[in-house]
């Protein structure tokens, strides 16, 4: 019996709990810009701000997103690998939004609850049986009451990606935005069940918690193609933004091998060079990797994120007095963009040359105001404090970094460090004040829990 509770309790944990935090997220200046340019208007059709919907993405190769309770959206970076344009990604981001207005991350919490209740009853009555003396009995009801409780909750499941689908129309009709992409989409999914086996009616069907691709393009075509924005093209700048995205990030996350493969040195456009770029850097070919990142200057000598680029190969190249023009550039042309910004400011660390600190000093404390979500940053900063010998700034700036990523063990003890060291009742004695009070309540519910 202690198996089959085992066996269950992990299939409903894989069905409930989001992946979000067991992957990590990649972050990037000029793929966060696109991002939020491709899914601004489909924010606001859905009535929702945009200064508070995040589009994450995830370090994965399986083709997938999802939402994990407030206003964020991840999408695995093997969706954007295998799209076959932006436009398909922003029917994918429709549909995640479709189950942040609709709460359906509470919803399905209550849901799952239910479900385990129905289990928790059929074990009960099987153990009962088992005890009369019909231990097949107690088996099959045990079975029974699992498989009820499982498929009650896919059918939930099911019923919610329906209206989330509807919702991804609504919004993709209020923004403007055709929704040939969204269906393009689910012809590729309709490919993957296609070479899984899967079909209509099959007993793995039963248990899949979407609806199978066919039928959610018969139901949605109608609508996508009555809407007035069916036959508006793209936007084209946005699709040649996503090209060159979507290289940088194969160049990034495949083996270089396979990068060089699909992009040849026969290639000569942008999206091409930007993923060889990133492939011979990874690979260790450093003077290769410079090459591709000069071909995109020159060709588009104001580009920041090409300078951001060049830069970043020099100062991982071991050149950081080299890196600094074109980061400092990027840095300027940005605004001071906070992860180009960081960048930046770990050049000027890296010269070891105390002229620098200043202008480090202030470029960071940009980077970490701006971006909340910045551990690089802080670290950065802790760094050059630590060079200034102002070790109180340098345990606040550990603190703040350790709170950020959930180490509490590690930011009691830096912001108890940094408030020894801080005037009492000044800015940074209360912000390390409420690390630490933050900290000490996080404890507590994790040793109540």
């Amino acid at each position: 019996m202690k198996r089959l509770i085992s066996l269950f309790a992990l299939l409903l944990l894989l069905c409930v709990t989001s992946p979000a935090y067991a992957q990590s997220i990649l972050r990037d200046a000029e793929s966060e810009a696109l991002l939020a340019d491709m899914s601004r208007d489909l924010i606001r059709a859905a009535n929702l701000s945009p200064a508070n919907v995040r589009i994450v993405v995830i370090s994965d190769p399986s083709i997938n997103a999802f939402v994990a309770g407030g206003q964020a959206v991840y999408l695995h970076s093997g969706l954007i690998d295998a799209a076959g344009s932006a436009n398909e990604v922003q029917g994918v981001i429709a549909h995640e939004l479709g189950h942040i207005t609709g709460g359906h991350v509470p919803l399905q919490g209550r849901m799952a609850q239910g479900a385990t209740g129905i289990t928790i009853l059929s074990l009960l009555l099987g153990a009962a049986a088992m005890a009369a003396g019909s231990a097949e009995a107690g088996v099959g009801l045990m079975q029974l009451g699992q498989r009820a409780a499982l498929g009650n909750f896919l059918a939930f499941s099911r019923a919610q990606e329906a209206t989330t689908d509807a919702a991804g129309v609504k919004f993709l009709s209020g923004a403007g935005i055709t929704g040939k992409g969204m269906l393009a989409f689910f012809k590729r999914l309709q490919q993957q069940e296609y070479r899984w086996g899967l079909k209509r009616g099959s007993e793995t069907s039963y248990v899949m918690s979407h609806p199978m691709s066919g039928e959610r393009i018969s139901t949605l075509t109608a609508d996508l193609q009555a809407d007035p924005a069916w036959n508006k093209p793209s936007d084209p700048d946005i699709e040649a933004r996503f090209q060159r995205v979507q290289a940088k990030l194969r160049g990034y996350v495949a083996e270089p091998k396979d990068t060089l493969r699909r992009y040849p040195a026969s290639d000569t456009s942008i999206p091409a060079h930007y993923a060889r770029a990133y492939a011979y850097h990874l690979g260790g070919y450093p003077k290769e990797a410079a090459g591709e990142a000069m071909a995109l200057v020159k060709a588009e000598p104001k580009n920041p994120y090409f300078l951001e680029l060049k830069g970043q190969i020099l100062l991982e190249s071991g050149k950081p007095k080299e890196a600094l023009v074109p980061l400092r550039e990027a840095t300027t042309l940005t605004n001071y963009q906070p992860l180009i910004a960081t960048t930046f400011g770990h050049a000027l660390l890296a010269t070891e040359d105390r002229a620098h600190l200043e202008e480090a000093e202030r470029v960071l404390r940009q980077a970490v105001a701006r971006d909340k979500e910045n551990p690089f940053a802080w670290y950065q900063l802790g760094m050059l404090y630590e060079r200034k010998g102002d070790t109180a700034r340098a345990a606040l700036a550990t603190a703040e970094r350790a709170s950020m990523m959930g180490d509490y063990g590690r930011a009691i003890p830096s912001g108890q460090a940094a408030m020894a060291g801080l005037p009492q009742g000044s800015p940074d004695w209360i912000r390390a004040q409420d690390i630490v009070m933050a900290g000490q309540g996080m404890m507590q519910d994790r040793k109540r829990k």
